[in-house]
């Protein structure tokens, strides 16, 4: 081929390929794709933010919106006062007693400030008892170890007089008394009906239950033993009373009070519902006088 021929045929193909378009040939060949489209195909992208993953975070089960009810409250005190718990952080003193909100952490600056202006009652790592519980319209308020409150001694109140002379009390003997607290859960609403257990888990940001022995467990070492095996079996037997039944059984789903012709009262505690398994425990005032079951 001569040179004329050569450059017609360059200048001929150049041409062609401005029709067709250069960039064509620059894009990427169909069927093929990006990094970024692969990991789009392969796995979603990350979006912290998203409602879907908020939604996985694990969230605490809802309390209840009811009032605290008197037979839940009767179950609180049974088995929540007197029981002991080993102190998650110091507790301080003071009569006021120290506030904490239900479900919150707890101030650190506050309780740094209340442990500075009025002492330190307990430390983290003792074992503490709680002593009592009251139940107001949106808190309740424990005394530990007898409560933030100096107690009275007469003993060291009184002056001896004999004539003009005037002798000062006479030194007491003994242990000396453990300090005491007062701890205030405020829930910021009506106090909810609740468990046991509730309570205890709404005390955690202070108290640890989990390896004392509880006082529950204490005064069912008193009973007899055909009561004591009972309730760790979770059954009612005859000779028990409401409360022993209610550690063994827990409350009743239903409760049925009956009158007799001749006059003689009687209430049924109904455990389960036809055609389950229901158990009827009879009360004569407060001892169990029948068990039946029914499956």
């Amino acid at each position: 081929m001569n040179a004329v021929a050569t450059v017609a045929f360059v200048l001929l193909l150049a041409a062609g390929t401005d029709q067709q378009g250069v960039v064509g040939f620059l894009s990427e060949p169909s069927g093929m794709t990006t990094k970024a489209d692969s990991r789009s195909l392969s796995e979603p992208l990350a979006n912290p933010g998203t409602p879907a993953q908020d939604a996985s975070l694990s969230q605490p089960s809802p309390r209840s919106s009811e009032p605290l009810k008197p037979e839940s409250r009767i179950l609180l005190v049974r088995y929540v006062d007197g029981e002991f718990a080993k102190l998650v952080q110091s507790l301080p003193s003071g009569k006021k007693g120290f506030r904490i909100a239900a479900g919150k952490p707890v101030d650190k600056q506050k309780l740094s400030d209340a442990l500075r202006l009025y002492g330190t009652a307990a430390t983290q790592g003792d074992t503490v008892q709680i002593t009592g519980v009251e139940f107001r319209s949106q808190e309740v308020i424990f005394q530990i170890n007898g409560g933030g409150k100096k107690k009275f001694n007469w003993r060291q109140h009184v002056q001896v007089g004999i004539g003009n002379v005037e002798t000062p009390p006479p030194e007491t003997s003994g242990p000396a008394q453990v300090a005491g607290a007062t701890l205030i859960l405020d829930y910021g609403r009506p106090v909810p009906d609740m468990s046991p257990d509730d309570l205890k888990n709404d005390l955690s940001a202070f108290f640890d239950f989990s390896k004392q022995h509880s006082a529950a467990v204490n005064w069912v070492d008193t009973l007899p033993p055909l009561f004591q095996d009972a309730i760790k079996d979770h059954r009612a037997v005859v000779g028990m009373d409401q409360e022993m039944v209610l550690a063994a059984m827990g409350r009743p789903e239903h409760k049925v009070r009956e009158k007799s012709p001749e006059g003689n009262e009687t209430e049924d505690w109904i455990y389960g519902s036809p055609p389950a398994r229901t158990t009827f425990v009879t009360f004569a005032g407060d001892t169990v006088i029948r068990v039946q079951e029914f499956n």
